[in-house]
């Protein structure tokens, strides 16, 4: 059975099916000018998107970070660092990549195990 949550015309936030969750790329909604910023806004998206389908950082398998300036690599990875749960890191690719908006610094999608599964 395949489960959606905030589903739109174009895509779902978060699908689950087959004791997996996967969580859609997130942005900042409003883009600020720094890295740091964006970072957390879009982690703790990804934290309330993990809530609503039962789950916490601590259940994540895999995340993938999208930068359009990878010279933002270790201030991104200095907050993702601070928030990951150390004990369960999940496996993780980094990318540069241009998105959708030039004001955009960071994307995350990310994968995480239905707890209990």
């Amino acid at each position: 059975m395949v489960k959606r949550i905030n589903p739109g015309s174009r895509m779902s936030q978060v699908v689950m099916h087959s004791g997996f969750i996967y969580v859609s790329g997130q942005v900042a909604d409003l883009p600020n000018p720094g890295i740091d910023d964006q970072t957390k806004s879009v982690l703790s998206k990804i934290d309330r998107l993990l809530a609503e389908a039962g789950a916490t950082k601590s259940d994540l398998v895999n995340v993938t970070v999208l930068l359009p300036h990878i010279t933002d690599f270790d201030k991104m990875n200095a907050v993702y660092d601070a928030w990951i749960d150390p004990a369960n890191p999940p496996s993780r690719a980094c990318y540069e990549a241009r998105l959708a908006d030039p004001e955009l610094r960071i994307e995350i999608t990310a994968v995480a195990a239905v707890p209990g599964t």
